[in-house]
């Protein structure tokens, strides 16, 4: 089990918190979400061309996706999901606002993992990494916010962003996926939905278009009008 990057003690893993936090987040959009453990599996990660990040903050947002949302022993987690590729993508578009905030953000990470450990933020072992993230989320709460927020996105997203690589994310909540249509049996709760895994934009009925104008759209600026971890963050 892990534990919160802050507290001291045991307590719930981050990966079950997360898992918890988005399975909250499918069954307000209507899905049905049921906690069970992956199966386990090997993965192997594929590394995406890079849209805006460069390589070194591409490989610190990396290993720092992957402690939010680790891999364990019941399957994979954030850096199988694609979650960094998501927020590659995302900043040249929806969350271009939050540009600068990675480059800076990504940049004090490396620097308090070199200054107390001796070695870049994705050099360390996972135990090391935890420690020098349990000081970045006391010492800079607004950026590992917005990390954490945007790992999530990028884990149980729809996999048209970029994340949630081979359905990773949503295997890992039991989300069924998008249901057009309801059958009685489905209704009645009686047995697991079958899980359709394939994004909503395959559907005539959700055009890609409208999605690509979205994709490519920055969030607002005003905070006020936009989703919680979305956009950039004063620091």
């Amino acid at each position: 089990m892990g534990r919160n990057f802050g507290g001291k003690g045991p307590s719930p893993s981050r990966r079950d918190m997360l898992k918890l936090a988005a399975a909250a987040s499918a069954l307000a959009g209507g899905g049905t979400a049921q906690a069970q453990e992956t199966p386990p599996g090997k993965f192997a990660p594929r590394r995406e061309a890079l849209e805006n990040l460069t390589a070194t903050e591409a490989d610190t947002l990396e290993a720092f996706c992957a402690r939010l949302i680790p891999t364990d022993a019941n399957g994979p987690g954030a850096r199988e999901a694609r979650a960094a590729h998501y927020i590659d993508h995302a900043l040249g578009g929806a969350l271009a606002s939050s540009r600068e905030s990675y480059r800076s953000g990504l940049m004090r990470l490396d620097h308090q993992a070199r200054l107390s450990k001796g070695a870049s933020f994705a050099a360390l072992a996972p135990d090391a990494q935890d420690v020098v993230l349990a000081d970045v989320e006391k010492t800079d709460p607004g950026f590992f916010s917005l990390v954490q927020q945007h790992t999530i996105q990028g884990t149980f997203c729809d996999p048209y962003y970029g994340g949630n690589a081979d359905y990773v994310g949503w295997n890992m909540i039991s989300y069924p996926g998008v249901r057009l249509s309801v059958s009685q049996a489905d209704q009645a709760m009686a047995a697991h939905p079958a899980p359709e895994r394939k994004s909503a934009y395959d559907s005539p009925m959700f055009g890609r278009g409208g999605a690509a104008l979205a994709d490519r759209t920055p969030a607002p600026a005003d905070h006020s009008q936009m989703p919680k971890g979305m956009g950039n963050h004063d620091h």
